[in-house]
């Protein structure tokens, strides 16, 4: 019994894997035509011409687009008169792998982030507005400044003021809306998504209704999807930035639909007074939850959220010791273990008693070859006489198990870890260990994958753990079971490496946790 269930368990956690390596994959890129960047980042490398924490003077547009460039300590943002809408927007403390600050907005699409409309097709995000207000440049002398936008026709009026602070990401709207028979405000398709190419991770439009949050796959998405009642907010995301639409006063649905080969996500208000709160920043937790404003959930632990928190809880406070996350992860994987030690104890001395059964059992096997159901009958007879539970080695496997896929979500997702050194040759724990390159691309199912000695050592930890534990596998399933090591140092040659770091620490743990109940076994046993 004790190796169909291993080999049950070891084919479903490589299952599991293999699916997500292979098989899960990327939303569609974003094929709208993108400006050069030099173009966009020429105006907010220019000096404001005037600081202006307030709004003080009345600057008339009516002939033609106008942009206003917002900058605080944490980000650079440009807006326009045109709809008075969004037309860039840079993060200043996040760097891309070029070492180019963040940019959540390169470009406005089809439809430009924050449009507004009577309408779900937001036609005033092609009309001038009127700007009260000049370039906002915050910091710890002005903490706070506005802009006002103002639209008025024969028939209906739109005034929208946005009220800026230096120390957060959060931005105020107020819209106020007069004479139009329905109110709709949109983030457009690409606001708030810096890399839309990572396999394993949601990229793409979600919400959030009372605590469920619901994703969009834009590839997805082929008819319009209404959502109402107790909607939190709407976003943007990607792996580790979002942008997102918190509404303040009341709003009637929630609406996403597909546009080309992207998705556009908006809210349905009515006429009146309506206030959001924007966000569009880094995916920070502890920050998120200090807003007290349910954008939190926008960081998604998955399945086993219950017990991945408070891992990211002490994982955080060893950084806090250590000043190192690689070092924080060493520490957590042996406060994890901790917990385990006597239940893998015992689990080690019933595979050595399972192992000191096997001439018995391969004698039963031979006897009953031809009665399966007596045999059974006469190995639970023997397991009872010994006092042996056959599967007493798989439960610390499988009370491991949502420990482990706990901490692969934090490792994959956290932004805490992007970029974060440990020591020698690993210097982003969020990514790949990529020393010795990469494999060729004409390899089936593995080319192009990451190749580093981080790997390699956990592979050869899993051998050297193998070697040491005791079994009751025959010589041949044995050689199978070896073969775990190979399939996994490959698995895992693509994964992030603070969690191969966890598993090679794991493992070393166990390597010596087995070491010593081999020696204490053995002098139990009177062979010492």
């Amino acid at each position: 019994m004790e190796k169909r269930v291993l080999i049950a368990l070891a084919l479903t956690f490589i299952i599991l894997i293999v699916y997500q390596v292979l098989f899960v994959k990327p939303p569609p890129q974003d094929v709208q035509k993108q400006p050069k960047l030099e173009e966009k980042e020429k105006p907010l490398t220019e000096e404001p011409k005037e600081t202006l924490p307030i709004v003080s003077e009345l600057d008339t547009v009516t002939a033609e687009e106008k942009e206003i460039k917002v900058e605080t300590e944490l980000y650079s943002a440009v807006f326009t008169t045109k709809g008075a809408t969004i037309k860039y927007f840079e993060l200043k403390k996040h760097k891309d792998e070029f070492g180019k600050n963040v940019v959540l907005l390169k470009s406005p699409g089809l439809n430009p982030p924050l449009g507004i409309g009577s309408k779900d097709d937001f036609e005033l995000a092609d009309s001038n507005f009127e700007l009260t207000g000049k370039d906002l440049t915050l910091n710890k002398d002005y903490e706070t400044g506005s802009v006002v936008f103002e639209y008025n026709n024969s028939d209906f009026s739109v005034k929208r003021t946005y009220t800026f602070y230096n120390d957060t990401y959060k931005i105020d709207i107020k819209d106020e809306i007069s004479g139009m028979p329905d109110y709709w405000i949109t983030l457009g398709t690409n606001f708030g998504i810096h890399n839309n190419k990572d396999t394993f991770i949601h990229v793409g439009p979600v919400l959030l209704k009372d605590t469920d949050r619901i994703e969009f796959n834009p590839k997805k998405v082929t008819e319009p999807v209404v959502y109402k009642e107790r909607l939190k907010w709407i976003a943007q995301e990607d792996k580790y930035f979002f942008a997102a639409l918190v509404p303040v006063t009341t709003v009637e649905e929630a609406k996403v639909w597909k546009q080309k080969d992207s998705a556009v996500i908006a809210f349905r208000g009515t006429p009146g007074m309506n206030s959001f709160i924007l966000y569009a920043g880094p995916k920070e937790y502890d920050t998120l939850k200090a807003l007290n404003i349910g954008l939190e959930h926008i960081v998604d632990f998955g399945f086993f959220s219950i017990i991945a928190l408070p891992l990211f809880w002490i994982l955080k406070f060893f950084y806090k010791i250590t000043h190192n996350y690689g070092w924080a992860i060493i520490f957590l994987t042996l406060i994890i273990r901790i917990p385990f030690i006597p239940l893998i104890n015992k689990s080690q001395k019933s595979m050595k008693k399972m192992q000191e059964l096997q001439p018995k059992m391969a004698e039963l096997r031979e006897k009953y070859k031809k009665d399966p159901q007596r045999l059974q009958r006469e190995m639970m007879d023997l397991y009872k006489k010994y006092k042996v539970n056959p599967v007493g080695g798989c439960l610390p496997i499988l009370l491991q198990i949502p420990v482990f896929f706990a901490l692969y979500k934090i490792l994959m997702i956290a932004i805490e870890l992007r970029g974060a050194p440990f020591m020698l040759w690993i210097k982003d724990l969020s990514a790949p260990d990529t020393l010795f390159g990469h494999l060729p691309e004409w390899l089936p199912l593995i080319g192009g994958f990451a190749v580093g000695p981080l790997p390699v050592l956990m592979g050869a930890s899993m051998i050297i753990q193998q070697k040491m534990t005791p079994t009751s596998l025959d010589p041949r399933q044995n050689k199978i079971m070896m073969l775990m090591p190979v399939i996994f140092t490959f698995l895992f040659l693509n994964f992030a490496s603070g969690l191969v770091l966890y598993w090679l620490m794991n493992n070393v743990f166990s390597i010596i946790q087995q070491f010593y109940a081999n020696k204490k076994l053995a002098k139990e046993a009177g062979k010492v």
